[in-house]
């Protein structure tokens, strides 16, 4: 039998980013622009993405190392004020195990002629496959990404 149990963690980063809210809500809402920054290291595959952005909406991104295995985000938005906030449950996979399950609170604030994001996470690792300080460190990665695809062209916003 295998031996269960729940790490509870919750944490908070933030960024500075130099382009409008509308403009971070766009990479964070468009599939073409958050295809740009939301995915894994450059040689993982990209098995599947869909995003169904809007309240109910569901947004599924999965990939993986050559070989595997395969790392699968399953979403839902629980909440989205257009260039302010975007509220989502997630569910993380390796295969067909599910690790964790979080919520994540975005919120984008005017600063300056900028923005602040903050990104609040509360998740429950679940078995030990999946730690609160990996997650926070992949995220961390992930909003560096967001603030590198920001520096380039606006695609629509």
């Amino acid at each position: 039998m295998t031996k269960r149990s729940v790490k509870h963690d919750t944490f908070t980063i933030e960024r500075s980013y130099a382009a409008a809210p509308a403009r971070v809500f766009f990479a964070l809402s468009d599939k073409t622009a958050k295809s740009k920054w939301f995915a894994g290291p450059d040689d993982w595959g990209v098995a599947r993405f869909e995003m169904d952005f809007r309240i109910g909406g569901r947004e599924t991104n999965s990939g993986g190392p050559k070989g595997g295995p395969v790392h699968r985000f399953e979403a839902i938005y629980q909440d989205i004020v257009p260039d302010q906030r975007i509220i989502y449950s997630y569910d993380m996979y390796l295969d067909d195990r599910r690790i964790s399950v979080s919520l994540a609170t975005m919120e984008l604030k005017p600063e300056g002629t900028g923005t602040k994001l903050v990104f609040t996470e509360q998740g429950a690792f679940l078995d030990g496959y999946d730690e609160p300080g990996q997650r926070r460190r992949g995220t961390e990665d992930l909003l560096d990404a967001l603030g590198a695809s920001l520096k380039g062209a606006p695609v629509n916003a």
